[in-house]
């Protein structure tokens, strides 16, 4: 088949240069907004799949999905801490494993409005469970069995008494905040205290999970499925990575139909706009088209001529609007995970699979708001398209 030089619609694209970039900024609105979108549900969820350990196991409730809905007894509790032939041990013999309690209070933001901020109450094998992801950037590291708190670096820039020095209320008994602590996942947006002063603060006499780090080459499935039949200390046992995915699907579902729905709202206007573009460019070419068809051009060549020219103004699109996200990157922000409820902190991410997914997008709007024009370009007659001009 004879094809239309491809210099045709590339000068066809510099010459209508107007109204060229007025249906490329739709596709580039469209582009943009759907990545900013993306790149938000991309942050929130690499908070959580890239910091979790498939050495570090947790030890919850049966039939518990999130630690909020967990109660372990506190002689459970111990069972699994020290008698678990998977948890590691350190130079002493002492198991690498620490009873946590964990509860949702509500505080004041800092320039007004109220949140729900994660309070875990720990044990010092916490933190060396955690390694070298864990570290005190400011002030000090809390004493165990003393009133003291260290908060998270995000949750230091947003909630109102929690800087060094301040003084938090949990229920009647006062807590000071000693020190802040950095955190790459989630736990960068709690609030941490030892679990024997949390707990009597919080009137609870039980925890609400055992975590541990295991041993190498231990069979995690094997585990869960023995502890779902013990009778001692009956348990569901995740690793951290698997738990942290967990917790993403509320919100990392919502965001994902947010982006479809505001996309097709969006992509549709593009994709008419698109249209519109490229049919008043038809009228006014009938003669260019009328030359090509007289000259033995094809039909399916007319065709592809005028979508490979849509295809040039999606490109335009495409790059405009992923240029435009990419000064997201890293923008910190926050939200509420519906999974848990509880505000949790974390950056926009603009990854090389988001940009080429938006830019794939906007090469499809620019091709449905090609397709009519150019069949109607290639059902003109050489008579009728010199004709009409």
């Amino acid at each position: 088949m004879k094809l239309v030089p491809l210099r045709y619609p590339v000068r066809s694209v510099v010459v209508r240069w107007r109204s060229s970039l007025f249906a490329a900024f739709g596709i580039a609105c469209t582009v943009g907004v759907l990545a900013a979108i993306l790149a938000l549900r991309e942050g929130f969820e690499s908070l959580y799949r890239d910091t979790g350990s498939d050495q570090v196991l947790i030890y919850l409730r049966p039939g518990a999905t999130s630690e909020g809905e967990s109660g372990i007894r506190r002689d459970q509790a111990r069972i699994l801490k020290f008698e678990r032939p998977e948890i590691q041990r350190d130079a002493t013999g002492a198991p690498m494993a620490a009873e946590e309690t964990y509860l949702a209070i509500n505080l004041e933001r800092v320039g007004g409005g109220t949140t729900n901020v994660p309070l875990r109450g720990v044990e010092e094998a916490s933190r060396r469970i955690q390694g070298d992801l864990w570290s005190v950037v400011e002030g000090r590291d809390l004493v165990f069995g003393a009133d003291e708190l260290v908060v998270g670096e995000q949750v230091s820039r947003r909630i109102a008494d929690c800087k060094v020095g301040d003084t938090l209320m949990i229920n009647v008994t006062p807590f000071r905040v000693v020190g802040v602590f950095r955190h790459p996942g989630p736990y960068g947006s709690e609030i941490w205290g030892d679990v024997d002063r949390i707990s009597e603060a919080l009137d609870r006499s039980f925890r609400q999970r055992v975590i541990a780090r295991i041993r190498d080459g231990t069979d995690v499935e094997a585990v869960a499925r023995e502890l779902e039949n013990d009778k001692r200390a009956p348990a569901t046992a995740k690793t951290e990575r698997d738990y942290f995915v967990s917790q993403t699907n509320a919100l990392g579902g919502t965001l994902l139909v947010l982006a479809a729905i505001i996309s097709a709202i969006m992509g549709t206007a593009a994709v008419l706009g698109a249209t519109t573009t490229m049919l008043a460019s038809i009228g006014s070419r009938t003669r260019e088209i009328g030359i090509l068809l007289s000259l033995g051009f094809p039909r399916a060549a007319i065709f592809a001529a005028f979508l490979v020219e849509s295809f040039l103004i999606g490109v335009i699109g495409g790059v405009v609007g992923s240029l435009a996200v990419l000064p997201f990157d890293g923008i910190q922000t926050g939200t509420t995970n519906m999974q848990t409820f509880t505000e949790v902190a974390f950056g926009f991410h603009v990854s090389p699979g988001l940009l080429a997914t938006s830019f794939l997008a906007a090469l499809f709007l620019a091709l449905m708001g090609g397709v009519v024009p150019a069949w109607r370009a290639s059902r003109l007659t050489p008579t009728e398209a010199l004709r009409r001009h």
